[in-house]
C-alpha cells in the first residue's frame, strides 16, 4: 500500500486522548454527530464486554487486565473506518499505543488543566486513580503529558463546539 492510501485511510479514523474528564467522550459524540461516523469510547466498550463497571475491573482483576482489554478493544476498532475513538486516559499515554494511534488515525490531545481536571472529575468514584494521593496524581498528570503532546493536533480548553469545529478544519488540511 503506498503511503497516500495509508494517509487517506487515516482520515477516516479520529482517535481523542487526554486526561481523565477532559471531554474526550462528550466531544466524540459531537464529533460523531458532526461527521455521520461511529463513534467508541473503549472504557464503555470494556466495561460492557466485562459486564462490570472499571472500577470492579480493576478490583477484581486488577489494572493490568484492564489496560490489556484496553488495547485489545482499541486494536479492533482502529481496523474500522468512519470511526471517532475516545481512548481511556491511560490507553493514549501509552508511548506504543501512541505511535499506533498516530499511524492509523488522525490523533487528538484534548489539553485541560491540573486545575479544570480536579474541578470537573472531582471525586468521582467511578475513576479509580483518582483514589491515589493527590501528589501522585499530579505526577500522572505530567508524566502522561509526555505522550499526549505527540498527537498530530493539541486542541488546548474550549467551548465543546469550538472544540469540534477546529477538530473538523483540521481534519480537512490534514496532509
Amino acid at each position: 500500500m503506498s503511503q497516500g492510501n495509508n494517509r487517506n485511510k487515516r482520515l477516516l479514523r479520529i482517535s481523542l486522548v487526554g486526561f481523565m474528564c477532559s471531554g474526550k467522550t462528550t466531544i466524540g459524540k459531537m464529533l460523531a454527530k458532526k461527521l455521520g461516523w461511529d463513534f467508541i469510547d473503549v472504557d464503555n466498550e470494556v466495561e460492557r464486554i466485562e459486564g462490570m463497571s472499571i472500577p470492579y475491573i480493576f478490583q477484581l482483576k486488577g489494572e493490568t487486565y484492564f489496560r490489556k482489554k484496553e488495547k485489545e478493544v482499541l486494536l479492533d476498532f482502529l481496523n474500522r473506518e468512519k470511526i471517532i475513538i475516545s481512548t481511556g486516559g491511560g490507553l493514549g499515554a501509552d508511548p506504543e499505543i501512541m505511535n499506533l494511534l498516530k499511524k492509523k488515525s488522525l490523533t487528538v490531545w484534548l489539553k485541560i488543566s491540573y486545575e479544570s481536571f480536579k474541578k470537573r472529575c472531582g471525586k468521582d468514584d467511578n475513576r479509580p486513580l483518582l483514589k491515589r494521593e493527590e501528589k501522585e496524581i499530579k505526577n500522572l498528570f505530567r508524566k502522561r503529558e509526555e505522550t499526549y503532546k505527540q498527537a498530530h493536533l493539541v486542541v488546548d480548553e474550549n467551548s465543546p463546539e469550538e472544540i469540534v469545529r477546529l477538530i473538523v478544519n483540521f481534519r480537512k488540511d490534514f496532509y
